[in-house]
């Protein structure tokens, strides 16, 4: 039986002659959905208890380095968001999309291929193509979606897959639904990947890995998995969306990083991160791949188009860093000087000189106190826990932006210092 909600919308009139809607929610009293409720609140009730509730805090202004958080006072420093660039409310960008609002509309009301296209759309998909030096690209409104949209269309039974255990959500989910042969090895295991390749005899090999782990902030080895693909004539899939933009000398991803720029087969990645911060996703690669997605990607067949100022806005952001590297070069700054004052100040700090620093605490409870205590302080960050990470390796992940100054920089590490020392981490 469907849980059903019947929403009555009222009106009455103030003192003041203003009409004002009130909103009336009624729920199925059925047994079933009685019991159905009990059982989920079991649930969260169990989550409360581990110390792994998420509770949303509600962000009253722009996505900045400076933010506005309900219920606090003042300016509150933000070092938890993916805005690696600090393009998310950058005028110049938001000014882009508000033309494009005025002149293409709000959005498209249908999917690409019935009236969904827009010329913007195309444009937007040649110079992804052009950045990522590939032939040619193909949207989505996230790149949850492009994960999910390119095994099932592409591999089958004949095929097999060569995950990293470590991998986004997004990729694990996508792979569960194609029909090819599944092999996960351990994270960054070069040794047990060849193990796995070497035992298969599938029409297409391919190797699926994040370019930069998000959690850990750790980064994939591309050269020595390229090395197997070769070896044994694999495909190499990498999820950039924690690199695209500002990881490398120009922003352009994991392959730029170890200097070996074009040569993975499969680029996924995201433009509601580093590229703008609004949403959407894409795939980057060989025509007749992207040729073959157009023609049975589910996602992208069967979900509108993306809005046309999102578009725009990450039309903007790829022309930005088309013309200079200063931003990129900024972000890779501020990340060096966070990790070496928390580093001397003997935190732990996990990753590979990633703007992704997370601050290694172990304890659930711990990182969610540690969190709150630090927002005390005008400092926004968020405890990871389990299930988003492994039990027992609990964190604070902080990210670096281009927008951070050196002194908001140091007066996180000073609230850092002084919230380790109150809850005993550092000494």
């Amino acid at each position: 039986m469907m849980l059903t909600k019947q929403l009555l919308s009222r009106s009455s009139v103030s003192a003041s002659g203003t009409l004002n809607s009130i909103l009336v929610v009624r729920h199925s009293s059925s047994a079933a959905n009685a019991h159905f409720r009990q059982i989920v609140q079991t649930q969260l009730d169990e989550i409360d208890k581990a110390g792994t509730y998420k509770r949303e805090r509600i962000i009253v202004s722009p996505q900045a380095t400076s933010i506005h958080v309900e219920g606090s006072q003042g300016q509150i420093l933000n070092f938890c968001a993916n805005n690696y660039l600090g393009l998310a409310s950058n005028p110049d960008v938001v000014d882009f999309g508000k033309k494009a609002l005025d002149e293409y509309g709000a959005g498209l009301s249908s999917v690409r291929f019935i009236c969904g296209t827009q010329n913007i759309h195309k444009q937007l998909e040649k110079k992804l193509s052009e950045f990522h030096q590939r032939e040619d690209t193909i949207l989505y409104a996230s790149c949850f979606d492009a994960n999910a949209g390119i095994f099932e269309a592409v591999l089958t039974p004949e095929d097999a897959v060569f995950s990293d255990e470590l991998n986004h959500a997004s990729i694990i989910d996508g792979i569960r639904l194609c029909k090819a042969k599944k092999a996960r090895y351990l994270h960054r295991d070069m040794a047990d990947l060849e193990e796995k390749l070497k035992s298969s005899d599938a029409r297409v090999k391919m190797i699926v890995t994040d370019g930069v782990f998000s959690m850990d902030g750790n980064v994939a080895p591309l050269p020595e998995i390229f090395t197997l693909a070769e070896k044994y004539n694999a495909l190499t899939f990498v999820d950039d969306c924690h690199a695209t933009g500002f990881f490398g000398a120009t922003g352009r991803g994991t392959e730029e990083f170890y200097g070996m720029l074009g040569r993975c087969d499969i680029i996924n990645s995201t433009l509601g991160k580093a590229l703008g911060g609004a949403a959407g996703g894409y795939t980057t690669g060989p025509k007749e791949l992207i040729d073959l997605l157009r023609q049975r990607s589910r996602p992208y067949l069967f979900s509108n188009s993306l809005p046309p100022p999102v578009v725009a806005s990450a039309m903007k952001v790829i022309q930005m860093l088309m013309e200079s590297s200063k931003l990129t070069a900024r972000v890779q700054s501020n990340t060096k000087r966070f990790r070496d004052a928390m580093t001397k100040a003997g935190f732990t700090i996990s990753g590979m000189d990633h703007p992704i620093s997370p601050v290694m605490l172990g304890d659930a409870r711990l990182a969610s106190v540690f969190a709150d205590e630090m927002l005390k302080r005008g400092i926004y960050v968020i405890g990871f826990s389990y299930p988003v990470v492994p039990k027992g390796k609990a964190r604070i992940r902080v990210q670096l932006s281009a927008a951070h100054t050196d002194e908001e920089i140091d007066r996180a590490v000073a609230a850092f210092i002084e919230v380790g020392k109150q809850l005993a981490v550092v000494s």
